[in-house]
């Protein structure tokens, strides 16, 4: 049995969620929700109170993997910026506490969860629902798309690269060659 955190990264709301990849790649559902922070905190106050709910729950559920959503691309700048520093506050929890992580593009969850890596949020809520034997949609979307990436990860795994396009392939292999080598 794989336990793995999957986190949606957002500084107004970071979606989490707790999923366990059993035989034949049946997954089940742990926990699901959201970390909030207030607009009007200061922005240590926010990355710091989300990061402390991260770290409890990666305590509570002892996951074997995060997996973290990729920010690849987007228009709005300070939306970029939150993402990427909560992104960052994981990445740092889960080397602190000795777990691999794994990052996920969008589209890549899209295709991993749907088959088409243009689905909409509804066509993912509808088949995270669907493959966590779920009555409902997980809401808000942010807690249905924290599933989404943590059951991309469960079918697709850090080490597999047999699923992935060829884009994301060559992005892997680049990923991987720029390990360890210093940036100036």
């Amino acid at each position: 049995m794989t336990r793995i955190l999957g986190v949606d990264p957002g500084l107004t709301r970071c979606g989490v969620g707790v999923i366990e990849l059993g035989k034949s790649r049946k997954t089940s559902l742990v926990f699901v929700g959201v970390i909030e922070s207030l607009k009007t905190a200061e922005l240590d106050s926010r990355i710091g109170s989300i990061g402390s709910e991260l770290e409890a729950l990666i305590t509570k559920y002892k996951p074997d993997v995060v997996a973290i959503e990729r920010v690849f691309s987007q228009q709005n700048l300070s939306s970029v910026m939150g993402t990427a520093q909560i992104a960052g506050v994981a990445i740092y929890l889960s080397h602190k506490h000795n777990i691999p992580i794994a990052m996920h593009t969008p589209t890549e969850v899209k295709a991993a969860v749907t088959g088409s890596g243009r689905a909409g949020k509804a066509q993912v809520g509808q088949m995270v629902a669907n493959l966590l034997g779920l009555d409902d949609v997980p809401k808000p979307a942010d807690a249905a798309d924290a599933l989404a990436i943590a059951i991309c990860q469960a079918f697709r795994g850090s080490n597999s690269s047999t699923s992935y396009t060829k884009a994301q392939q060559k992005w892997h292999s680049a990923v991987k060659s720029a390990r360890g080598k210093s940036i100036r």
